[in-house]
C-alpha cells in the first residue's frame, strides 16, 4: 500500500473496530500463480488492535471485511480487486465477508454495478 492509501485504511478502521491485519497474504506464490495481498482484513467482534500474520487463525467463523483501498476515483481496477478479494478469503472459512472499495471519489455510473454483488459496497474518503 502507498503512504497516501494506509491512512485511508486506519480511518476506516476506526470507524469499525477489531483487528486490522494490513497487507494480508491470501495466496502464497507458487509455480502456477502469483502471490495475492489485499490492503487490509478487519476481524469484527474482536478487540480493537493492529494484527499480525498470526491473526489469520482468527478469521475462522468470524465476520470480517476485506478493505482494497485506492486514493482516486472508484473504477474497474479497484472493482475487480473488491469483487475478487472477497472470494479469495473465502477459504478462510469466515462467517460472513464484507468487501469495501474505499476511495477519495465516488463514481456514480460504477458504484451500482459493484454493489449489485452481495456483499461489496463502497466506502469513500
Amino acid at each position: 500500500m502507498s503512504k497516501h492509501e494506509t491512512p485511508m485504511l486506519l480511518e476506516y478502521w476506526k470507524q469499525t473496530g477489531g483487528i486490522l491485519i494490513e497487507e494480508f497474504h491470501a495466496v502464497k506464490k507458487t509455480s502456477t500463480n502469483s502471490q495475492r495481498y489485499i490492503d487490509g482484513v478487519i476481524i469484527l467482534g474482536e478487540e480493537t488492535r493492529i494484527g499480525n500474520r498470526g491473526d489469520q487463525e482468527l478469521i475462522n467463523g468470524r465476520e470480517i471485511i476485506v478493505v482494497q483501498v485506492k486514493t482516486g476515483r472508484l473504477g474497474m481496477y479497484l472493482m475487480g480487486q473488491t469483487l475478487f478479494s472477497m472470494r479469495l478469503m473465502e477459504k478462510f472459512n469466515p462467517s460472513k465477508i464484507t468487501s469495501v472499495a474505499l476511495c477519495r471519489y465516488d463514481d456514480s455510473i460504477m458504484r451500482p454495478l459493484l454493489e449489485k454483488h452481495e456483499g461489496c459496497k463502497v466506502v469513500i474518503i
